[in-house]
C-alpha cells in the first residue's frame, strides 16, 4: 500500500469519508479505495478542468464535472493528484466513462473513489452541507439507527445486522458473560492497536447481565466514539426484550418437559395388569416423549445436576439447558425433584463399564457449565427402557446431592456412594430442626459454610483428611486446620459415638441448602 503525504492537523469533529457516505445522503453511492475511508473531509472542491487538480487542498472532497469526469484517463489523473495533495476522496457520476482499472487504482493509492447516481453539482451541495454540519449528520445517523432497530425487533441477529448497516467501518458483536460471541462479528474482539473500542452492558431479563455490546472501529474522529455509544445504547432495549422472550419460551418449554417427565414416570410406576408396564395412562405421555425425541430404548444412563450447597443466585436453568444442548453428553435437561436430569442410551462393550464413560462425559460438561452456574453432578444406570428410568433417575439425583456437598464440577456415581446414598434419602424436612440443634455451635461459628462442608466431606471420606482435601480441592493442611476448629467446637469425626449423628446432621442441612433450586 502506498503511503499518502500527511496534511495539516485535522479539525476536531470533521466527518470521515465513510461517515460522509453514510450520512451525506448521496444517491446510489459506491466506494472503491476502502483503505482511505477513515480519512477526514473538511472541504469540497468542484473540478471541471485538469489544471485545477494542481491546487487541491488536503482533506478535500474532489467532485469531478465536465471534461475531467468524461474519460477514464482524466479520472485516473484526478486520483493521482488527490493522492499527491492528500485530498480526502474523488467523487464522480455513474455516467462518466471509465475503464475498470480506475477502481483498482483507487484501492492501490488508498484514495476513496465515490461513484454516485446523481448530478455532480447536487452531490457537491450535499457534501458541503454534511461537512459544514457534521453534528447534524451524526444526529441523522442516530435517528436512522433508531428506525432500523425498530424494524429489526427483538431478535439478536437482526439487531446486529442493523447496527452494521448504520455504523460505517465498525464491527459490532454481542458477547456473553465469558466473552463468547453470541451474535455479530468476531472482528469486534480484535486486539488491533489504536482501534476505537466502545462497550455497552446489556442487562438480561432476570436483572443480571445478558452480555456486552462491543464495537471496534478504526476511526479516530473526535466524537465518533460517542456516536457509536449512542447507537449501541439504542440496541440495548431490543436485545433485553429478545433475552426476555427467549427466557419465557425456555421456561415454558422447560415447564412442559418437567410435567411430561413426571406424568411419564408416575404412569409407568402405577401401570399394572396383564398389559404390563406402559399400558393405559402412560401411552399418551410416551407418545409425546417420542415426538420430542427423548431417548427411549435402553440401556440408558441417567445424569443429574445440582447447585452446590451455599451458592445463591438467579435461576441458572435456562443457561444450563442452553449449554447442555451444545456441550452435554446428550438427551434433554429437565428440572426434576430439586435437580436437572438427563439420560441417554449407551452401547455396551465387552469389559467396559458404561458409567465410567458417562462420568467422564458429565465431568466435561460440568467444566463447560462452570461459567454459568456452580453445579455438581451424579450419574447412575442402567435402565432397560424409558419405563424403567424412574429408579435410575432417583439414584442419579441422590448421587448429585452427595456431589453438591463438595466443589462445583464434582461427579459422584450412584453405585459407589455407600452410606452417603442412604443419608441422601433421609426425609430432611423432618430432621432439619434436630440437625440444626446438634450442630448449633458449629453453625454459629461457621459464617460461610466452610466448616460444615468440610465436616461432611471428611465423614464421607471415612475421616481421612487426605481424601477430603482431594474432594474439596484444597491442601491437606487446610483440611487439618479446619478439623482442629471443628474439634474445638466439640465435634470429633473420629469419635464413633458421634460419627453417625454428625454425618446425618451435615447431610440434612446441606441438602436443605439445595432444596428448591432448579
Amino acid at each position: 500500500m502506498v503511503n499518502r503525504p500527511s496534511g495539516r492537523p485535522v479539525r476536531e469533529g470533521a466527518l470521515t469519508v465513510a461517515e460522509l457516505v453514510q450520512q451525506g445522503r448521496l444517491a446510489g453511492v459506491r466506494m472503491s479505495g476502502a483503505s482511505g475511508r477513515d480519512t477526514e473531509v473538511r472541504s469540497v472542491r468542484i473540478v471541471d478542468r485538469t489544471t485545477a487538480l494542481d491546487t487541491l487542498e488536503p482533506h478535500t472532497a474532489v467532485v469531478l464535472t465536465g471534461r475531467v469526469a468524461a474519460a477514464g484517463w482524466t479520472v485516473e489523473m484526478a486520483l493521482r493528484k488527490a493522492w499527491e495533495h492528500a485530498a480526502a476522496c474523488v467523487v464522480v457520476t455513474e455516467s462518466a466513462g471509465r475503464p475498470g482499472s480506475v477502481g483498482a487504482l483507487a484501492d492501490r493509492l488508498g484514495v476513496p473513489l465515490l461513484v454516485i447516481d446523481e448530478d455532480a453539482l447536487d452531490a457537491a451541495v450535499r457534501i458541503a452541507s454534511a461537512v459544514a454540519r457534521p453534528d447534524a449528520g451524526r444526529t441523522a445517523l442516530v435517528a436512522q439507527a433508531a428506525r432500523a432497530l425498530a424494524d429489526a425487533g427483538p431478535h439478536a441477529g437482526r439487531v446486529l445486522s442493523a447496527l452494521h448497516a448504520v455504523l460505517p467501518s465498525t464491527a459490532v458483536a454481542l458477547t456473553g458473560p465469558t466473552g463468547e460471541v453470541l451474535a455479530g462479528r468476531r472482528a469486534a474482539l480484535s486486539a488491533e492497536g489504536g482501534a476505537l473500542t466502545v462497550r455497552v452492558e446489556v442487562p438480561g431479563g432476570d436483572g443480571g447481565s445478558l452480555g456486552t455490546l462491543l464495537a471496534r472501529s478504526g476511526s479516530r474522529v473526535a466524537g465518533w466514539g460517542e456516536t457509536v455509544r449512542d447507537v449501541l445504547r439504542l440496541a440495548v432495549a431490543p436485545l433485553t426484550a429478545w433475552c426476555a422472550v427467549r427466557r419465557l419460551d425456555d421456561e415454558r418449554t422447560g415447564h412442559r418437559a418437567e410435567l411430561l417427565l413426571h406424568r411419564l414416570l408416575e404412569a409407568d410406576a402405577g401401570a399394572t395388569g396383564d398389559d404390563g408396564p406402559g399400558a393405559g395412562p402412560g401411552e399418551d405421555a410416551r407418545a409425546e416423549a417420542a415426538a420430542l425425541g427423548w431417548p427411549a430404548r435402553g440401556p440408558l444412563v441417567a445424569y443429574a445436576l445440582r447447585s452446590v450447597a451455599g451458592r445463591d443466585g438467579p435461576d441458572p436453568g435456562p443457561a444450563l439447558r442452553a449449554v447442555w444442548a451444545a456441550a452435554g453428553p446428550g438427551g434433554p435437561l429437565i428440572a426434576y425433584k430439586g435437580c436437572w436430569v438427563a439420560w441417554q442410551p449407551v452401547t455396551p462393550a465387552d469389559g467396559t463399564d458404561p458409567l465410567d464413560e458417562a462420568g467422564r462425559r458429565l465431568a466435561d460438561a460440568l467444566c463447560a457449565l462452570a461459567a454459568y452456574a456452580p453445579v455438581a453432578g451424579g450419574v447412575a444406570g442402567t435402565a432397560s427402557s424409558l419405563s424403567a428410568l424412574g429408579p435410575v433417575l432417583a439414584d442419579a439425583c441422590a448421587a448429585a446431592g452427595v456431589a453438591a456437598a463438595g466443589n462445583p464440577g464434582s461427579v459422584v456415581r450412584g453405585d459407589r456412594m455407600g452410606a452417603a446414598q442412604l443419608l441422601s434419602a433421609v426425609p430432611t424436612d423432618l430432621l432439619r430442626g434436630p440437625a440444626a440443634v446438634v450442630l448449633a455451635p458449629l453453625i454459629e461459628a461457621d459464617r460461610d459454610g466452610t466448616l460444615l462442608r468440610t465436616l461432611a466431606v471428611v465423614l464421607d471420606a471415612g475421616a481421612s483428611p487426605t481424601a477430603a482435601a482431594e474432594v474439596l480441592g484444597v491442601h491437606r493442611n487446610t483440611v487439618a486446620a479446619r478439623l482442629e476448629r471443628i474439634r474445638a467446637l466439640g465435634f470429633d469425626p473420629d469419635d464413633a459415638s458421634q460419627r453417625l449423628a454428625l454425618h446425618l446432621a451435615c447431610r440434612v442441612l446441606l441438602s436443605g441448602d439445595c432444596d428448591g433450586e432448579h
